[in-house]
């Protein structure tokens, strides 16, 4: 990390250091390393001492868990020159982030956040992996309300933004997909004047934050696919042709792509040389994460999340997976999509039965809104019912939102 003095932290909690500055920042004791700064939030004011111990220069038990992250992380933006890239979106920022940063890394020292570090807690810990060489840091931004986006922005300051998507997420707390729209476009908002906005094009509710200071580029104008076959994905990217050898089969992973080609080619790096980081594109856990089973089968591990449009596109890809086994599906609800749910769960399955899945599996209060297939209570109950209807060559596709624990269903074959 950028080296902190430690008198950038005084007056955030009790502050307990020998030391002049910080060279690391955590939340985790079991990941300290001498020289780091052990940020006691949600209770870890119990590792203290094992912090401590582990080597770091310094410790803080916070008055206020966000406020004290907040402040660290603006502190270690004010000391770096590096291009900051916010992404945010309905769905697939995640995987957008993980895409873009691996084209990056061979051309750019690169940050980019962990799994999902994504809000008050993880957007300050990506900026604490800056290093003094560092020239590019992705940061994703995550929301559930109104004024949380541009309270990230606040701290990370983005140079560069893009929206990958917007659909109807979190409307228990904005309304609307207009809500959704404004709450992402709060990134827009924060963007310096002349900056790169990315946004994805035929969106009316989100075309009106789009000042006439930012240089847009539109997914599905200015940058577009033109073709995805066997994991051959060729795009046009403002003009020019982008062949790409793609490691990732599904078809919403190429249009996260489209949103990293159109990033990183606004970052001025060479569209003739992008594949050179292709391979080694490596999405977060639980998203799209295969798993082989036994007589030849395939667990699809998409669990992390789920909201209408993911999930809409998830058992699209199911239904188009060629296999001598049935498609199966086994479906957490989808959370804190308000008066709406209800119908937005008739919807998916009512696509379930148009799409011809074999085997369906709702699991949990919610996923009685799909309306066929079988019902669980939890995903303890999902997992032994997987276990005894599986057969050999089985697609099976596991997906829903955090609070139904779906990694219980993977975890039982791995």
């Amino acid at each position: 990390m950028i080296a902190l003095p430690i008198d950038e932290l005084r007056g955030l909690g009790r502050l307990e250091t020998t030391a002049d500055e910080v060279t690391g920042l955590t939340i985790d004791s079991r990941r300290v390393e001498p020289g780091d700064l052990f940020v006691a939030v949600r209770g870890g004011v119990a590792f203290v001492d094992e912090a401590r111990a582990a080597g770091a220069a310094a410790t803080l038990v916070p008055d206020d868990d966000f406020a004290a992250m907040a402040a660290i992380g603006s502190a270690i933006r004010e000391r770096t020159t590096s291009q900051i890239v916010g992404i945010t979106g309905s769905t697939g920022k995640t995987s957008t982030k993980d895409i873009l940063a691996a084209l990056c890394r061979p051309h750019r020292k690169t940050v980019a956040a962990e799994a999902s570090f994504n809000a008050e807690l993880g957007v300050p810990l990506t900026l604490g992996r800056l290093e003094p060489g560092t020239e590019l840091c992705i940061c994703e931004l995550a929301m559930r309300g109104f004024g949380q986006i541009a309270d990230l922005c606040r701290i990370a300051r983005p140079t560069l933004g893009a929206i990958t998507a917007i659909g109807p997420v979190h409307l228990e707390f904005v309304g609307s997909i207009e809500g959704v729209a404004r709450a992402k476009a709060e990134l827009l908002e924060a963007l310096p004047e002349g900056a790169t906005a990315v946004v994805p094009a035929g969106v009316p509710a989100l075309e009106r934050y789009l000042r006439a200071g930012l240089q847009v580029v539109r997914i599905g104008e200015d940058v577009r696919l033109v073709s995805f076959e066997h994991g051959r994905l060729v795009a046009d990217v403002l003009g020019d042709r982008v062949e790409l050898d793609f490691p990732l089969r599904a078809p919403y992973q190429a249009e996260n792509a489209l949103v990293a080609l159109a990033v990183y080619s606004a970052l001025g790096l060479p569209l003739d040389e992008v594949g050179e980081g292709a391979e080694e594109i490596e999405l977060s856990r639980l998203r799209g994460e295969e798993i082989s089973l036994p007589g030849g089968g395939v667990l699809i591990n998409d669990c992390w999340n789920a909201n209408p449009a993911s999930m809409k596109a998830a058992v699209q890809q199911l239904a188009s997976r060629a296999s001598g086994g049935r498609r199966v599906a086994v479906l957490g609800g989808m959370a804190e999509l308000g008066s709406d749910g209800p119908r937005y769960h008739r919807e998916i399955g009512a696509l379930l039965d148009a799409e011809g899945i074999d085997v369906v599996i709702g699991v949990g209060e919610l996923a009685r809104g799909y309306e066929t297939g079988e019902w669980v209570q939890n995903a303890g109950e999902a997992a032994g019912c997987l276990s005894e209807l599986l057969e050999p060559g089985d697609i099976v596709l596991v997906k829903g939102s955090r609070s139904v624990g779906l990694e219980r269903v993977a975890e039982n074959f791995l």
